[in-house]
């Protein structure tokens, strides 16, 4: 088992944390909202980051932006100079390729970017996949670790490759999400029910994650936000900036992605209209409402 420093405590780290400590890893963990620590039962609560990080094996990041993983790597936060020079540096947050790039260029240590697809249920049950960017050695030493957070762990290339396929999946999500949402409306409007929907899409040539997994309307999948008044899961503005995300990734290579770009126009008006804190699947009232 490892020791392992971890620091961001938001709705996917404390429960990453909790599953580390069931496989029986030894975590020391930070948060910069005190009252985080309280959800990580078991773990020492470190008083800093770079306390966190010093003498752990492996040292994880679940933060909310780049700027975030920056500063608290190379920054005020000093976790790559607290860490042990042999120490294997994770960051499963979801950035920019290039700063992912620049942190993993400027650290001394081997580092790789992980950032998770699954959302909070995929964090509590740890059944998250990790897309991860480092070098073979780098993996090695991190999978048995990310295999007590997850399900489905992939090696994608070089330092930053996670986070570019990270981007790339979100966006197909959030496309695939919006159009679905318009198909239950377009069949509440022909008179069909929901289910009859589910049951015959959930199988046929349109079955998707989004349909099976995240129901945008409540009843065909017991364990969708869409049962809960669209709490989140993953939450519309997370969406939103993953989506801002792989526009610029986009841009920088000049690669064409219409569908991605109109997924972004339509998150954004949905979280500008009050929907930031729901779950992304919630877009759909803005769908029935027209307002798309």
């Amino acid at each position: 088992m490892a020791s392992i420093g971890f620091v961001g405590l938001g709705n996917m780290g404390a429960p990453m944390v909790r599953n580390l400590l069931k496989a029986g890893h030894a975590v020391a963990a930070f948060d910069i909202v005190p009252g985080a620590l309280d959800l990580v039962p078991g773990a020492r609560h470190a008083v800093s980051a770079a306390d966190a990080a010093s003498g752990a094996d492996v040292v994880i990041t679940m933060l909310p932006a780049g700027q975030h993983v920056r500063d608290a790597w190379l920054g005020a936060g000093g976790m790559a100079a607290a860490a042990r020079a042999d120490a294997l540096l994770i960051d499963c947050s979801t950035i920019d390729v290039a700063t992912a790039r620049e942190v993993a260029g400027a650290v001394p240590q081997a580092f790789l970017d992980a950032p998770v697809s699954g959302g909070v249920m995929g964090a509590e049950a740890g059944t998250l996949t990790f897309m991860v960017g480092g070098t073979a050695e780098g993996f090695a030493r991190a999978e048995p670790v990310l295999q007590g957070m997850g399900k489905r762990i992939v090696h994608c290339g070089d330092a930053g490759a996670g986070q570019g396929v990270k981007l790339c999946n979100n966006m197909m999500l959030a496309a695939t999400m919006t159009v679905t949402c318009e198909a239950f409306v377009l069949a509440e409007k022909l008179g069909l029910s929901h289910q009859a929907l589910f049951d015959v899409c959930s199988t046929a040539t349109s079955s998707s994650w989004a349909l099976n997994s995240y129901c945008p309307v409540p009843g065909p999948v017991p364990g969708s936000p869409a049962n809960r008044d669209y709490a989140p899961g993953f939450a519309a503005a997370l969406m939103l900036k993953d989506l801002g995300l792989a526009q610029q990734a986009a841009q920088q290579v000049g690669a064409a992605t219409p569908i991605g770009a109109h997924a972004l126009d339509l998150y954004r008006r949905f979280v500008e209209g009050g929907g930031a804190a729901k779950d992304f699947s919630g877009i759909i009232a803005m769908i029935r409402e027209g307002n798309a």
